[in-house]
C-alpha cells in the first residue's frame, strides 16, 4: 500500500462516477456540478464538457458508455463526442439530478437520483437492463455506494444520511430478490458512506464523505483498514490499472475553503488488492 498521490490537481466542484476504461488504459470520473466527464490516461488529462449534470458511467464498447444524467441516460461515443438517447430519467423533476451509479455483473446499469439541495426523500435508485429502466427503491435522498458483489449475488447501497449501508440479494437477471437487509451501521462512528467499489475478494472499499478517507471492509462488514486522504469530501473510488491494483478516488471542493487546495482533486494509490473489470453495459 502507498501514500495517495495526486492524479488530477483540476478542482472539480463535485467529482464522483469514478471508473478504469481498460481498452482505453484510462481513468474516467465526472465533476457533476461543472457538468464535465473527466479522462486521465497516467499522462494526460483531457475532458468533455455536456450541458447538463452528468455523474456516472458504465462501459458498453471500447469507444462507447452509457451515461446518467439529471434528465436522462444516453450512450457517448468518445471519438466523435456524439450522443444517442436511450430513455428519460426524471426528466420531469426540475428538483433532482443523477448521482452514484455502477454496471452490475448481469449487463445492468444501477443509478441513483437526489434532489440539487439533497432534499429529504426527493430521489430513488434505478436499474437499466436490456431495454427496460425500473425505479427499484423510491423516496432516497442522497443515493450512493452502489456497487456488487463479485459473483453478482448481491448489490449493495446506501442512502447516506442513513449512516448503514444495505445489501440485497439478485436473482440470475440481477433484479432485487426479497427486502435489502442492513449490512454495515456506520452511525456510531459518525460516518457518512459515499460512493464505494469491490474488489476481486469481495471487498468493499467505501468513501467517506467529511472524514478524509477511503474505508475497507470484508464482505461480513469487519473493518480491515482505512486509507487517508488530504482532503475531506471524498467521492468515489474505482480500480484500475493493468493489474487493477490502483485504487482512484474522487473528491468534492464544493463548500470547501481555498486554502485545501486538495479538495476536488482526483488522487491515486497502490494497493495490495486487486479489482474487479467493470463488467459491460447490455443496452
Amino acid at each position: 500500500m502507498t501514500q495517495p498521490k495526486t492524479l488530477s490537481a483540476t478542482r472539480c466542484t463535485l467529482g464522483e462516477g469514478a471508473l478504469w476504461h481498460p481498452d482505453r488504459g484510462s481513468f474516467l470520473w465526472f465533476d457533476i456540478l461543472g457538468h464535465r466527464l473527466y479522462e486521465h490516461d497516467g499522462q494526460e488529462e483531457r475532458h468533455w464538457q455536456f450541458d447538463r449534470a452528468v455523474s456516472a458511467a458504465g462501459l458498453v464498447e471500447a469507444n462507447r458508455l452509457l451515461i446518467a444524467s439529471e434528465r436522462d441516460l444516453f450512450l457517448f461515443d468518445l471519438d466523435s463526442a456524439s450522443e444517442s438517447r436511450l430513455c428519460d430519467l426524471e426528466a420531469d423533476s426540475p428538483v433532482t439530478r443523477s448521482n452514484d451509479g455502477r454496471a452490475d455483473p448481469q449487463g445492468g446499469f444501477w443509478i441513483g437520483t437526489m434532489g440539487y439541495a439533497g432534499e429529504k426523500g426527493a430521489g430513488a435508485i434505478y436499474r437499466w437492463h436490456k431495454g427496460e429502466l425500473r425505479r427499484l427503491y423510491a423516496e432516497v435522498s442522497i443515493p450512493n455506494a452502489i456497487c456488487f458483489a463479485p459473483d453478482g449475488g448481491h448489490a449493495y447501497f446506501t442512502d447516506t444520511p442513513t449512516g448503514v449501508i444495505r445489501r440485497v440479494a439478485l436473482d440470475a437477471e440481477g433484479w432485487p430478490e426479497g427486502e435489502p437487509e442492513e449490512w454495515l451501521d456506520l452511525r456510531p462512528e459518525g460516518l457518512k458512506p459515499d460512493g464505494a467499489v469491490t474488489d476481486a475478494d469481495g471487498n468493499l472499499w467505501n468513501a467517506q464523505w467529511e472524514a478524509s478517507r477511503v474505508a475497507c471492509y470484508a464482505p461480513d462488514g469487519r473493518f480491515l483498514r482505512a486509507v487517508a486522504l488530504p482532503t475531506p469530501q471524498t467521492t468515489c473510488p474505482a480500480f484500475g490499472g493493468a493489474d487493477l491494483s490502483r485504487l482512484m478516488v474522487t473528491s468534492a471542493a464544493e463548500g470547501r475553503p481555498a486554502e485545501d487546495r486538495a479538495a476536488g482533486n482526483t488522487f491515486v494509490f497502490e494497493t495490495d488488492a486487486r479489482g474487479r473489470a467493470e463488467p459491460r453495459v447490455l443496452v
